[in-house]
């Protein structure tokens, strides 16, 4: 598990064949301290397992499902990666709960300066769109940050300028791909709500939940 805070910028090595998957070799150096071989480190918001390293960077095997369902794919020689490493008992949760699990990818739509504030655009698939919500969390590229405004099929974030010299979004273009992890917290209710709603159908005589989508709208989740 992992926060959302970049911890360092890594600079990607090479990224070469290996059998039926591929390594990625990543430079770096502030996310060597404390780790070990089978720690697992995010790149870019996707959990790797760390399978060797040396003074100066580690290598992770990268599957071609992964590889394929991420931006991770788009990665070369050179390319700067946003790293964290996972949660210890003593990491301070910075940001919020996050996985490693990308959910999609989504696409650049626009940027905005606003003083010292850079705005964000990234269209995302509508059936994404369900799991985002305004001031809610998102993690984009392993960074945990705010969701700004929402619409159909897209929805924006601001980065302070801290933030901006400090991870890798600023950098990219309109058009590029971003890792998009949605809040898990909205998911696991999702799933209850839909388990509450199988077993009245399948029971009727049985007690309905209290909590439905209309009691969690009336009390301010929408």
């Amino acid at each position: 598990m992992f926060t959302g805070i970049v911890e360092e910028l890594g600079r990607v090595r090479h990224c070469r064949r290996n059998g039926n998957g591929y390594d990625l070799s990543i430079e770096c150096q502030e996310v060597l301290k404390g780790t070990a071989l089978g720690d697992s480190i995010a790149v870019n918001g996707v959990c790797l397992t760390v399978t060797e390293m040396d003074n100066h960077g580690f290598i992770s095997g990268l599957a071609p499902e992964t590889r394929k369902r991420t931006n991770l794919e788009s990665l070369s020689a050179g390319s700067m990666v946003n790293l964290e490493r996972s949660v210890t008992p003593t990491t301070r949760m910075g940001g919020h709960f996050v996985q490693g699990h990308v959910d999609a990818t989504g696409e650049i739509r626009e940027f905005r300066r606003d003083e010292d504030a850079l705005w964000v655009s990234i269209g995302a698939a509508e059936s994404l769109m369900r799991y985002v919500v305004v001031k809610g969390y998102i993690t984009l590229d392993g960074t945990s940050l705010t969701v700004v405004d929402v619409g159909r099929d897209w929805f924006s974030v601001t980065l302070v300028a801290y933030t901006q010299a400090h991870i890798i979004m600023p950098s990219k273009r309109v058009g590029d791909t971003i890792n998009i992890e949605v809040d898990v917290l909205g998911k696991y209710v999702e799933r209850l709500l839909q388990t509450s709603e199988q077993q009245y159908n399948t029971d009727p005589e049985n007690k309905r939940s209290p909590i439905s989508a209309e009691f969690l709208k009336e009390n301010g989740y929408e």
